[in-house]
């Protein structure tokens, strides 16, 4: 087991204090024009991508169309991905692991989305296939990564400008959540137990593999109810930054909210990430308040009392694999997938699993050949 979860990553260079003046770019940007707003970010801070093994991770949540604003828009990843490909990679990989509602929906979650198409050849499911690291037993002792996380050496973050019911903003060191595949997202949701326990778990989470760069979708933001909240906003820029706390900070201000009554931040802070004072920060373009921008209520009230949502974070908890008889060919790559070895093949030639030992990351179903595992 890799000791990532004891936060001695080497590349995680962001945890220390930050002694320079953090830099945050806003760029005015449309989805016609966004290759001018990306082009900006790689001047203001470039990366030695050449030869390097890079990872694209926009923010999918659910299976949606770019019009609901619910995911990064498939124009600002093509974009990066382009980008990117002028620099001279060993190699590109565009991924994430959808949240609650989709589960083992990845390549459907690209697909309707149109980031499927964005990506240009580089997508990868990066839910099948992941390895655990000691995580903080507060909440786990362990937890799975996706191994396309691990194996990068810089990894571009692509977060969406939204409001969120538990973390009242979602962006840098929220899209890190996505780097868990399957349920065990649910499992922590469900461990954290309240609002501010959950935003110090995801600054948890981000300390796994700190991403090298943050560029944000902000020419259409989101308010209201977040994370998938029907009240979109234009706004007309792209953020970016090679510091997530100051990112954040600065998306904070655009929304109307003192970043310091964030405890993610404050955590972030703590732990020597970034600062979010906005003394500390140097923007590089024009920062201003978005008139009348509508908030989701503070302390995860959102969240916490929709019952609905509850239910559905208990019974993701709940989920375990099974084979379908008509589908299942025995192949035995479910069994070869599985993390932890909760999977063994039955008389009957059907894998079957041990419900104790699964930790629910649904890898088995994303690589299953014959698409024969169904979550129960």
């Amino acid at each position: 087991m890799s000791n990532l979860g004891g936060f001695t990553n080497p590349r995680n260079r962001q945890e220390k204090e930050t002694a320079t003046m953090q830099r945050v770019m806003i760029h005015p940007a449309t989805y016609e024009d966004v290759r001018k707003a990306v082009d900006r970010v790689f001047e203001l801070f470039p990366l030695p991508v050449q030869g390097k093994k890079v990872l694209i991770k926009p923010n999918v949540l659910r299976a949606s169309e770019a019009r609901e604003g619910i995911v990064t828009n498939p124009a600002v990843l093509r974009a990066v991905v382009e980008k990117v490909e002028t620099m001279n990679p060993a190699a590109i990989v565009v991924g994430d692991n959808p949240g609650l509602f989709d589960y083992g929906a990845n390549e459907t979650s690209f697909r309707k989305s149109g980031l499927m198409e964005a990506a240009k050849g580089y997508y990868q499911n990066i839910g099948g296939d992941s390895q655990k690291v000691d995580f903080n037993p507060a909440f786990m002792p362990a937890v799975n990564v996706s191994t396309a996380v691990l194996n990068a050496d810089i990894i571009i973050s692509l977060p969406k400008f939204k409001t969120h019911g538990l973390t009242v903003i979602t962006g840098a060191i929220k899209n890190s959540y996505g780097i868990l595949p399957g349920a065990q997202k649910a499992q922590l949701h469900k461990a954290a137990g309240n609002a501010e326990r959950f935003q110090e778990m995801l600054v948890d989470v981000f300390r796994l593999r700190i991403p090298d760069l943050f560029i944000m979708d902000a020419v259409v933001g989101m308010e209201g109810n977040g994370p998938a909240s029907a009240d979109l906003r234009d706004i007309g820029v792209i953020i970016a930054s090679d510091n997530a706390v100051a990112l954040d900070s600065v998306v904070a201000v655009m929304m109307g909210c003192e970043p310091g009554r964030l405890r993610f931040l404050e955590k972030a802070k703590e732990a020597g990430l970034g600062d979010y004072d906005r003394k500390t920060i140097e923007v590089i373009g024009e920062l201003k308040p978005i008139r009348d921008f509508k908030l989701p209520p503070f302390g995860g009230l959102m969240m916490l009392q929709n019952e609905a949502i509850q239910t559905l974070i208990k019974n993701r908890t709940l989920m375990r694999p099974q084979a379908d008889r008509d589908l299942c060919t025995g192949c035995g790559t479910c069994i070869d997938q599985c993390a932890v070895s909760a999977l063994s093949m039955g008389e009957d030639n059907l894998p079957i699993v041990d419900a104790d030992t699964c930790i629910s990351c649904f890898c088995c179903q994303e690589m299953c050949p014959e698409k024969a595992i169904a979550l129960r």
